[in-house]
């Protein structure tokens, strides 16, 4: 079938497939199928076609030969149409089935960042202690929780409240019976006017009595999570910033970034002024973004601070509104830790600056919510509170996403139209908040271990800084895991709040009962006197 001779090929040639040249016809031919067809005059085509003819020509003959449904297999009868069993599967159902996937399904960039795994130690230090939570029967060996700022001191109050309390009446009964058109009807997005009137003169209580709030002026929502974010949906627009001191509190990056796309830039303040709202530094942040062609549409404050814990001067209050109006930008005063008061030191809201000011009030808005003063963080109830008609207007028409239910709004009714109840919780509430934050601070001052002067809140911030090595936010956060880790307790690092200053922790005393502060207290020497 081939020659013997070796002959060395030409290389002008082999490009050349039309044509045999003389100086190859001795040298070596391989014989293939289809060669005395394929080559010469037409044999390009031909030798495409005759392969596309014969492919097609068995896709035939298996398709007419195909073997019959077995009997033994028949199909299963439908008792909605009999004669399902008998219907041909369409083509378009057989290639869905007989492919496989070319890709992976495809998700929105938005979501692909949500979904992604925490980054935050807040988060992750929240994710050990559900996965191990501390017990003193069940699990004592379990992770202490100080990250979370929910108050546990007083819930024995609330459950006593809502055992004598709950009946017809509170669940929006008439007489004997039981509403349902009260509780299970749709009822408005933005909150019932009920429980905006309650709610109007429980904040006027939690402030002192010093300002009145005016029901018509709120936006009822499930929680402060959702009315921050509806907030700053309202106020500025993607890619747009807001102003925010720090050390703030570490959910403001999700809660606000996620969906509306709004950037948050850190405005940092120092211990040497207990982490207090600096303006020269406000002023700053602001001029830097405009270089960089950024616009800042507000200022976020939080009042009292989170994690601080400190509360603003009233001349704070007056210098911060006269920088908005300097720059026209939008001002964001979270309160909703106005009633955890325990310092002694008087709170000022900014409504109340507005009553004593002729200010420029569409500007202004305040965040409040009832899971930390009441204690009711599950009951998830949330107020935005706005001097401009425009930003109520279009708060109403977007809490259709996130509207409290009916059934815990009328037991909220109940519950602060109960103005004696109200009274004594209040009372002592602060009463116990001041003696476990006395008990907490004394026992990490028996460590060395110092904490900044905090008046309000659910938490202190504690200066670590001298047990960290190297004093960067590397050396924080190896100080953090080995707490996480090894004492098993869950702190929030300065890190995680923006703090400028590596070694300061927000500990969250509420959730713990007194018999618990020495427990808690041994585990983190165990862990400090090896630093």
């Amino acid at each position: 079938m081939t020659s013997t001779s070796h002959t060395k090929p030409n290389s002008d040639t082999e490009n050349d497939t039309g044509k045999s040249s003389p100086s190859n016809s001795g040298g070596m031919r391989l014989v293939v199928p289809l060669q005395g067809v394929v080559q010469g005059r037409g044999g390009l085509i031909l030798g495409s076609l005759i392969p596309c003819a014969l492919f097609y020509f068995l896709q035939f003959y298996l398709k007419r030969h195909r073997p019959k449904p077995s009997a033994c297999n028949p199909a299963s009868p439908s008792t909605s149409s009999p004669n399902l069993a008998e219907l041909h599967r369409s083509s378009s159902r057989l290639n869905l089935t007989t492919r496989s996937s070319v890709g992976r399904v495809f998700l929105s960039s938005r979501a692909s960042v949500v979904a992604a795994p925490n980054d935050s130690p807040y988060y992750i230090g929240m994710d050990r202690f559900r996965a191990d939570p501390y017990n003193e029967l069940d699990n004592p060996d379990g992770v202490i929780d100080l990250g979370i700022a929910e108050n546990r001191l007083s819930l024995d109050l609330i459950e006593k409240w809502i055992s004598s309390n709950l009946n017809v009446s509170t669940l929006g009964g008439v007489g004997d019976g039981l509403n349902i058109n009260g509780i299970l009807t749709y009822q408005p997005f933005d909150g019932l006017a009920e429980l905006k009137v309650a709610l109007a003169g429980f904040m006027s209580q939690v402030m002192g009595e010093k300002v009145s709030f005016d029901p018509s002026r709120m936006v009822l929502m499930s929680g402060a999570t959702p009315a921050i974010e509806v907030l700053c949906f309202c106020l500025a627009d993607h890619g747009n910033a807001l102003l925010v001191p720090t050390p703030y509190y570490p959910g403001f990056d999700r809660d606000i970034r996620w969906r509306t796309g709004i950037d948050l830039i850190p405005v940092h303040c120092h211990s040497s002024d207990a982490f207090m709202v600096d303006i020269a530094a406000l002023r700053q942040a602001f001029s830097k973004a405009r270089k960089r062609g950024q616009k800042v549409r507000g200022i976020l404050i939080s009042n009292p601070s989170n994690p601080v814990g400190n509360i603003l001067s009233r001349e704070m209050l007056h210098n911060v509104l006269d920088f908005a109006r300097e720059k026209n930008i939008h001002v964001i005063s979270d309160e909703i830790f106005a009633g955890s008061n325990y310092g002694g030191k008087e709170f000022v809201s900014v409504a109340e600056i507005l009553d004593e000011e002729d200010a420029d009030r569409d500007r202004v808005h305040i965040i409040y919510g009832l899971s930390k003063d009441l204690s009711v963080p599950g009951f998830r109830l949330g107020v935005l509170y706005s001097f401009n008609e425009n930003v109520l207007e279009a708060s109403k028409k977007l809490t259709r996403f996130c509207s409290a239910s009916a059934p815990t709004q009328s037991l909220l009714v109940a519950m602060l139209s109960d103005t004696g109840f109200i009274k004594y919780y209040m009372r002592t509430n602060r009463e116990r908040l001041r003696k476990v934050f006395d008990l907490f601070v004394a026992g990490l001052e028996q460590l060395g271990i110092k904490c900044m002067n905090s008046s309000a809140g659910l938490y202190c911030w504690v200066n670590m800084s001298k047990f960290i090595c190297p004093y960067n936010e590397k050396g924080e956060l190896e100080l953090w895991e080995k707490l996480l880790n090894v004492a098993k307790i869950n702190m929030t690092p300065g890190s995680a709040c923006h703090c400028i200053e590596p070694g300061w922790f927000r500990c969250c005393f509420s959730t713990l009962a007194e018999k618990d502060i020495p427990l808690v207290m041994e585990r983190i020497r165990k862990v400090v006197e090896r630093s």
